[in-house]
This record gives C-alpha cells, sequence and structure tokens, in this order.
C-alpha cells in the first residue's frame, strides 16, 4: 500500500509517517515547509527515508501532479484556535481549501481518505454548560464525557468550522463518488516531536517552560489554571491509525471521537505539579483572568465507539505523555532553541 500523509513534517503528520514505515508500509510526506519545526522534522524523515514534497496544499496543479496513493491521512491544518481569528485566509485556505483538493485528488486516484478531524467541531457554549457553576470547576475530576453525537450546530471557532465544513465534504464526495474514509475527531495530543512552541499544544509548551526555567501564564477563568483536558499519547494514536489501515476495506465510512478520556486527563494547575516533578525545576504563573471567546473550560472524550469497533484504547497516562515530552526536548534542545 502507498501512503500519503498531508501535513507530513508537522508532530502528527511526522510522528505517524515514521510509524507507519516502520511497519513496512511505502510513505511519503507533503508539507510546504512554512515552519522552522517541520524543517527540522523533514530531517528526521529523511534519515527515514520518507521523501516530503514541498507543495502547498492547497495548490490543486501541483497537488494533482503528484503520483497516485492507495491512501491518504490528511494531518494538514492551521491548528492554533486563536490564530483562526487573526489569519482567516490562511486557516481557509489550509484547512478547508486544502481538504477540498485533497478530496478532488483522492476522486481521480480513487484513493481511501483518514482525516484527522478535531473536538473543536463541537459547540463552545454546549461544552460550557458542563461545568455550570465555579464549585464544580474547582476539582479536577470527569464530569461528562463528550462523544460524536455532542452538540456541533452552534459556534465553535473559525478552526473548528473548517474542520467540522471538512468533514461535511468528505461525507458529500463518500455520497457522490464511492469514496471511502474515516473521520477521527482528535483531542490534545502530545509526545515526542512536539517543539513546546503555543501553536503545537499547551503540554509541549509547559514541559519546554519547565525545562528551560521561563515563566507562563494562566490565561483565561480568571486566571486559576483549573481549566481540564485529556491528553493523547501519540504513541497510542498511531497504533489506532495503524488498525484503521488494517481493517479498512471491513470499517469504512465512519466517525470517531478519540482521545486520552479518563486514562490520561488533567488541569493546567495539575499539569504544572507534574512538570515540576518531571523537570525538578519551578516557574512562576502570571495570572491572566480575560477568558477568551474561544475558550472552553472542560473537554473529555469518549471513547466507547472506537473501542468498541478497534478494542483499541490509550495505554499512556499523563505522566507518560510529559515524561516522554522531556526526554525528547532534553536529547534536541540544540537544535530547539534555534528555532524557538
Amino acid at each position: 500500500m502507498k501512503i500519503l500523509v498531508t501535513g507530513g513534517c508537522g508532530f502528527v503528520g511526522a510522528n505517524i509517517a515514521i510509524f507507519l514505515k516502520k511497519k513496512g508500509y511505502f510513505v511519503n510526506s507533503l508539507d510546504n515547509l512554512s515552519r522552522n519545526s517541520s524543517k527540522l522534522n523533514q530531517k528526521f524523515l529523511k534519515k527515514k527515508k520518507i521523501k516530503n514534497f514541498k507543495i502547498d496544499i492547497f495548490d490543486f496543479k501541483k497537488l494533482s501532479s503528484l503520483p497516485k496513493f492507495d491512501l491518504i491521512i490528511d494531518c494538514c491544518a492551521e491548528a492554533a484556535v486563536e490564530v483562526s481569528r487573526e489569519d482567516l485566509d490562511r486557516v481557509i485556505n489550509t484547512n478547508l481549501i486544502g481538504t477540498f483538493n485533497i478530496l478532488k485528488k483522492a476522486k481521480i486516484d480513487k484513493s481511501k481518505i483518514i482525516f484527522l478531524s478535531s473536538s473543536r467541531v463541537y459547540s463552545i457554549k454546549s461544552i460550557n454548560s458542563i461545568i455550570n457553576n465555579k464549585k464544580n470547576f474547582k476539582k479536577l475530576k470527569i464530569k461528562k464525557k463528550i462523544n460524536e453525537n455532542f452538540d456541533t450546530l452552534k459556534p465553535k471557532s473559525i478552526y473548528g468550522f473548517t474542520k467540522f465544513a471538512s468533514e461535511l465534504l468528505i461525507e458529500e464526495f463518500s455520497y457522490a463518488f464511492n469514496l471511502k474514509y474515516i473521520i477521527n475527531r482528535c483531542g490534545v495530543l502530545s509526545g515526542p516531536m512536539q517543539f513546546g512552541k503555543q501553536d503545537q499544544g499547551f503540554v509541549s509548551l509547559w514541559t519546554w517552560h519547565h525545562y528551560t526555567k521561563k515563566n507562563l501564564a494562566y490565561i483565561g477563568y480568571g486566571g486559576t489554571g483549573n481549566q481540564v483536558r485529556d491528553v493523547l499519547h501519540i504513541a497510542d494514536f498511531n497504533i489506532l491509525i495503524y488498525q484503521q489501515i488494517k481493517k479498512f476495506n471491513l470499517i469504512f465510512n465512519k466517525k470517531f471521537c478519540v482521545g486520552g478520556s479518563n486514562k490520561s486527563y488533567t488541569s493546567l494547575k495539575n499539569l504544572t505539579k507534574i512538570c515540576e516533578k518531571t523537570t525538578g525545576n519551578k516557574i512562576r504563573f502570571k495570572k491572566v483572568k480575560r477568558t477568551s471567546v474561544y475558550d472552553i473550560p472542560y473537554f473529555i472524550t469518549d471513547n466507547n465507539l472506537v473501542k468498541k469497533t478497534y478494542g483499541w484504547s490509550p495505554k499512556k497516562n499523563i505522566f507518560d505523555v510529559v515524561k516522554d515530552n522531556y526526554k525528547w526536548l532534553m536529547a534536541n534542545k540544540k537544535q530547539l532553541l534555534k528555532i524557538q
């Protein structure tokens, strides 16, 4: 099987590409290398003899000139939720037009699609209603897990809209052209090959700042640090992708919530304690009370459907995520300091 991983030099894409290469698949990457971190990841891919096509995903002429692939794993996205308010053209072009182009390519080549969607397709207002008072917000515990049927109709962020609209496009292509797909609504993913930058996730950011002794801020919700998220280790996600590929002929045209769930979750305040214990360092935190219109106080994924379908569930917890992040950051510190 020939596989193309779009966004293949990003954190998620590079991890998936390298993992599948080790499993014996023929893997190519597509990435425009617009980020310094992607240029570094390309070096890791080269060592594994994974070729990258330096192409913008919204350039269909160049995209259509690529060879035929049996499967396209679409990891390409402008993933920072707040950035989606500041650079609308970039987010729409990459996340929505980019997916449209991938679908046109898949239609021509009769490729299968695994699309990485996001937990941000869900309504912010409905998520906020889970935490309905300040007392509920103070305790680190699971109140409700969010599954595939949770509200997607109300506003969710421009980023979330592009992911949800992409899902609808995929379903339309499937109906009209018999395209076979799997959609994974991913929560927070973390692990090695994250660079400690804000647009790559809060776990890596927290770990890097503790390691390098740089101060941070608790932003939103009164600056308490009580926001709760589940976190999925990238190694667990790689295994799921592998299982989905192996069973694609039997299981397709499905949509799954995928996250750390009750196996791996944390508040920012609790994450600080874990990072302090892991790195041996303490840093100062500024309290910023202002809450962004796109902030959410809580998200825990319900993995029941994906577990029933594939027998898959996360093995690694939040302590494993931070530990593996820390080891990778230490091993690559010199290179990372050049691109921070």
